[in-house]
């Protein structure tokens, strides 16, 4: 392809609230509350996690939860979402009661994603896919796709493997992270499905652990949001605070406050930040552009899109996609990118489908 001619057809993908009419709302954070008719934003229609959670039912599969049960000023039982520990425990009772995932240990210092958002970026990549099979959701161990930075909680692959019978390769420049991950994929015995590869040329994301004869459907990612460690310490405070503050029982503002989501740095910030890190991305992707359909990532900040598109047309991408997602009052989205045209991503799904090297392991 000519990058210099090369021109990426932008699509702009809206978010779903005319096909979900009459989904049952999702509250912020999951919290109990009813629903303002200024919040339109819902969830995939797919997502298992619509509306309020069963949190009589989570609290018996996990009943580590129940001692972070809290009630709101409405009378309603939520969740104490300004303690790390009742996050991490209300996501283990997520996974375990709707995902069979009954091993998911990971220690207080790492990430601890929210899963409906997570599950909301898988089910936007099985439509994504699915465009280039005439609406047909693509299934099944023959799909196989790339988590870059998959961290301990290995979540998008647990999430895929369980939704759509996917096979993953996940990445990690943390070597601990790693170990972790391993240990979450194989207490649940998922060796066959899923596999962790630890990232060992630092500098570099898909150089070293994107192999020769990999072949992927996609990739995706949830890059560090902010640029510096005193950022990313001032977003989870002002977040926590504003979470505690809703919360029933003494105020807390005067406390030191932790991220209640916990995160390591590598996992919360980078150098130059998200838009810097995607820019990254973007550039190696060009040297894997016949090996993987479609390349994507979150992207939390909007402003970050127009020097993201432009990069990807320095890069030569064929098509490039952004996918609007909303859980309450938060929205995001995910950009994803193919140096493949229309004709040849549909061609690809006709082609015999090619192992990767590493899965079948015990």
């Amino acid at each position: 392809m000519d990058r210099g001619a090369s021109r990426a057809t932008v699509t702009h993908v809206a978010a779903r609230v005319a096909s979900l009419r009459g989904a049952r709302a999702v509250h912020n954070s999951g919290m109990s509350r009813p629903r303002s008719p200024t919040e339109p934003q819902l969830l995939h229609p797919r997502n298992r996690h619509q509306g309020r959670y069963d949190l009589k039912r989570l609290s018996r599969v996990t009943p580590a939860l129940q001692p972070f049960l809290v009630r709101t000023p409405a009378g309603d039982t939520s969740v104490d979402f300004s303690n790390p520990r009742a996050v991490r425990f209300l996501n283990q009772a997520l996974l375990k009661a709707d995902y069979g995932i009954a091993h998911w240990e990971i220690p207080e210092a790492y990430l601890c994603p929210p899963v409906p958002g997570r599950a909301d970026y898988v089910h936007g990549l099985a439509d994504l896919l699915a465009g280039d099979r005439d609406g047909d959701i693509p299934r099944g161990d023959d799909v196989r796709l790339f988590d870059l930075g998959t961290g301990a909680n290995v979540i998008y692959p647990l999430l895929g493997h369980t939704e759509y019978g996917w096979h993953f390769v996940g990445s990690d420049i943390d070597e601990t992270a790693v170990r972790i991950a391993d240990s979450i994929v194989r207490g649940n015995r998922l060796g066959n499905a899923i596999e962790v590869r630890a990232q060992t040329l630092r500098g570099h994301l898909f150089h070293g652990v994107l192999r020769p004869g990999d072949r992927y459907a996609a990739t995706l990612c949830n890059p560090p949001f902010h640029a510096s460690a005193a950022e990313a310490n001032r977003s989870g405070r002002d977040k926590r605070r504003n979470l505690a503050a809703r919360s029933d029982g003494p105020p807390r503002a005067s406390r030191k406050l932790p991220l209640n989501f916990s995160g390591r740095d590598g996992e919360l910030w980078c150098q130059g930040g998200e838009a810097r890190f995607v820019r990254k991305m973007i550039r190696e992707s060009v040297g894997f552009g016949s090996q993987v359909l479609w390349f994507s990532s979150l992207v939390s900040k909007s402003a970050h899109l127009p020097g993201l598109r432009a990069e990807l047309r320095k890069a030569g991408a064929a098509d490039v996609r952004e996918v609007a997602m909303a859980q309450g009052n938060k929205q995001s989205r995910f950009l994803a990118w193919s140096f493949l045209a229309s004709d040849a991503r549909r061609d690809w799904w006709r082609a015999p489908a090619h192992p990767t090297p590493g899965h079948g392991k015990p």
